[in-house]
């Protein structure tokens, strides 16, 4: 995988309204990218232009629903237009929920994989005739710890963070072929409002709950993997952890996640 010099490069951040994604953003726009951050949310988005613009940042967005193939159409051709094309592509946007499978409304379902898996490939179906005409181009999905090894009571969650793992891995070989580089990062517990902003939360979680790291941490280590050409990186130690002792002793750790079914 090729190593990238950020400054220049032309970039879109989904999900860059809060948390990862906003700090994403901040961190690229240091280092001099040009920016399109998309997200719902139009008051926060205008928030963060404003604010990365007093900074000498070239920031444009597109506010709207990523379920929306309109939406998804309106920013690709939005980075056309300004920017001539498109260098990376990061899928950063996501939602959770939290509570038993059997209790939830089948609608929950279909929410979290349409904005967590159906959203990001369709997004990058649409942009890789455009990527593979940028300069050393990239696709960065980012996906979560619990997309190599689920938790009780956050069954969706899980099913669509697995699928993007296994959507990453498979069209990593893909795009080899068109020179398109593909970054899967699978953080762990993070600062953000991520909690906050649950498409759904029956009770409180059960289990011990680490301090995790900051977005910012976050953003800076997805940075340099991005420069440096990394095929996948798990950005907190707490993340790698879980998933070493997966691979060492799944059944072992079954075990011990019964307790929160």
């Amino acid at each position: 995988m090729a190593k990238r010099i950020i400054q220049g490069t032309r970039v879109i951040v989904t999900g860059a309204s809060s948390g990862i994604g906003r700090a994403l953003a901040t961190e690229l726009a240091t280092g001099d990218a040009k920016l399109l951050i998309t997200a719902r949310r139009q008051t926060l988005l205008d928030e963060l232009a404003t604010s990365l613009r007093a900074q000498g940042s070239i920031v444009e967005l597109v506010a709207g629903d990523l379920t929306d193939p309109e939406v998804r159409e309106s920013i690709i051709r939005h980075a056309i237009e300004q920017f001539g094309g498109i260098d990376i592509l990061v899928n950063n946007a996501g939602v959770g929920a939290l509570g038993r499978f059997m209790n939830a409304d089948p609608t929950r379902l279909r929410r979290i994989m349409e904005i967590n898996f159906f959203a990001p490939a369709e997004l990058t179906r649409a942009a890789l005739s455009v990527l593979r005409k940028g300069t050393n181009p990239m696709v960065v999905n980012v996906g979560s710890i619990l997309g190599h090894r689920a938790l009780p009571r956050m069954s969706e969650y899980c099913a669509s963070k697995f699928a993007l793992t296994g959507f990453s891995e498979a069209l990593r070989g893909e795009c080899v072929p068109m020179g398109i580089d593909l970054l899967l990062v699978s953080p762990g517990t993070t600062h953000s409002e991520f909690q906050q902003q649950m498409l759904e939360r029956q009770g409180e979680i059960p289990w011990p709950m680490p301090q995790g790291v900051t977005a910012e941490v976050v953003a800076q280590r997805i940075v340099r993997a991005m420069r440096r050409g990394r095929p996948h990186i798990i950005p907190d130690l707490r993340g790698w952890l879980l998933h070493t002792a997966n691979r060492a002793a799944p059944t072992l750790l079954d075990r011990w996640l019964t307790r929160y079914g």
